[in-house]
């Protein structure tokens, strides 16, 4: 099993290059709009927050994936230069239909480099 890494809080980080090594490989999750049971929810995950990821040939975010607890939802999959090669924020949105009253989101993210990372859990309550 690969070592999944966690985000932590980047204020209580006091070196720069730390702080950039863990907010741009971190997946942060939002939620658009009130949850329904049985409507299709938007959930986009965007890889980083204040720093970019680079896109270089051995070194992107190869693919971003979607759990609701142990169960994956959605995953995504991106090759090198799929953002210009350029340093940026990869982000994709998944629309999904919640079924029950709650949804524990994770998501990971895959770094070419640097390996899996993991967001901070949200838990979204879902209205009948």
């Amino acid at each position: 099993m690969p070592k999944i890494n966690k985000y932590v809080d980047i204020d209580t980080v006091e070196r720069e290059a730390k702080k950039d090594l863990i907010d741009r490989h971190s997946p942060f999750i939002t939620v658009d709009g009130e949850a329904k049971k049985g409507e299709m929810l938007s959930v986009t995950v965007k890889m980083g927050n204040e720093y970019t990821h680079p896109d270089d040939f051995d070194h992107y975010i190869e693919s971003i994936t979607l759990f609701d607890g142990d169960t994956k939802l959605a995953m995504t999959t991106f090759i090198p230069g799929t953002l210009g090669n350029e340093k940026s924020h990869a982000q994709v949105t998944f629309n999904i239909r919640p079924m029950k009253s709650k949804l524990n989101l994770v998501a990971h993210g895959y770094c070419t480099k640097h390996g899996i990372w993991e967001s901070t859990p949200v838990e979204v309550t879902v209205a009948d």
